[in-house]
């Protein structure tokens, strides 16, 4: 019988989702593990919820119980229905990444977790029942560095000598405004510089996302700062291995995965002091934080600098494999698991 469900309710792919897509490969080859809910691209087939439920009844083969790894309010809500209604022999562990404090009725499931993992410090400060601060992993197989980024960068097709990136949905929230706005006050310093916004904006940011577009263009830069909409997962890759920097200038995050993508693919970043981007820059060298009105400067000072910037660069990919890859994030929660199980033993 399977010893570990890890959970997904959510049909869209989001950064959750993403997160999940990441490490439930790597999973699947330590544990007899089912994913519930949803599908999610390179995993197992999805079982459902009271298919998990049924086989959660039967006991985990080996083990004292089965564990259900839960990332959201609905999947807390599910697992606890079936321990605490239902009775069954199994044990609720939450992921938690959120950067302020929950409102009350996910304060009050968080409280009914068995064990919680955080994925910063600052995370694990906000809720209870914490096991072990876990960063989130990249898949360094996967987000690799270009053996020569001009050329990679020049087959994009974008033009210019080198690229800045932003990635996320385009609007308030995630800075898109504060990026156009350091481009504007970059580029002409940097001439052979283009920046990519990359993502898109859903119709309730539709106006937001024309309005940069007329700053943009009103500033002579439309053919420098590109929108280049939603990209599927084999752009993305070419694009993070191109760019000389990502700048990633949220207002929030609950973690923020686009940084270590890019660390992996040997690309420095500039962000916000936001998720968890000053652990990240702070453990790797690979990254500045700033306030949205510092990053044209810090990006010029960064992309000006040669010698910094392959410093950096290097400094990224070390990083991304020794601290942030997705086997260290596996590893770390599997001690968790570990922990659990061996007290119900």
């Amino acid at each position: 019988m399977p010893e570990l469900f890890v959970t997904n309710f959510n049909r869209n792919i989001t950064g959750v989702g993403s997160t999940i897509a990441n490490l439930v490969p790597v999973q699947a080859g330590q544990y007899d593990l089912r994913l519930v809910g949803y599908p999610l691209e390179g995993c197992p087939d999805p079982i459902t919820v009271s298919e998990a439920r049924e086989l959660s009844q039967k006991g985990a083969e080996g083990r004292p119980f089965a564990i259900w790894h839960v990332r959201r309010n609905t999947e807390m809500r599910s697992a606890i229905w079936a321990r605490d209604v239902l009775r069954l022999p199994i044990r609720i562990l939450f992921t938690s990444a959120a950067q302020h404090r929950h409102s009350a009725l996910p304060r009050w499931l968080i409280s009914r977790m068995d064990a919680v993992i955080a994925t910063t410090e600052k995370a694990a400060k906000l809720v209870p029942h914490v096991r072990q601060v876990v960063p989130h992993g990249v898949v360094t197989d996967r987000f690799t560095p270009a053996p020569d980024r001009a050329a990679a960068w020049h087959a994009l097709g974008y033009g210019g000598t080198m690229g800045i990136a932003t990635i996320g949905r385009v609007r308030p929230e995630k800075g898109t405004d504060a990026f156009v706005a350091a481009m504007i006050e970059l580029l002409p310093r940097l001439p052979g510089a283009v920046a990519l916004i990359v993502g898109k904006a859903t119709r309730q940011h539709a106006g937001f996302e024309a309005a940069l577009k007329t700053q943009v263009a009103q500033a002579g830069l439309s053919d420098r700062i590109i929108f280049t909409g939603l990209v599927d997962n084999d752009r993305l890759l070419q694009i993070m291995k191109a760019a000389s920097l990502v700048m990633q200038l949220p207002k929030g995050e609950g973690f923020g995965i686009v940084p270590q993508e890019g660390m992996a693919s040997g690309t420095p970043f500039v962000a916000t002091d936001a998720g968890a981007y000053a652990e990240l820059a702070a453990n790797s060298g690979a990254g500045q934080i700033v306030t949205p009105p510092q990053a044209a400067e810090a990006a010029h000072a960064i992309l000006s600098d040669p010698e910094r910037l392959d410093t950096m660069s290097r400094a990224a990919r070390v990083a991304a494999e020794t601290r942030y890859s997705i086997q260290t994030e596996a590893a770390g929660i599997a001690a968790v698991y570990e922990k659990i199980w061996a007290e119900g033993s």
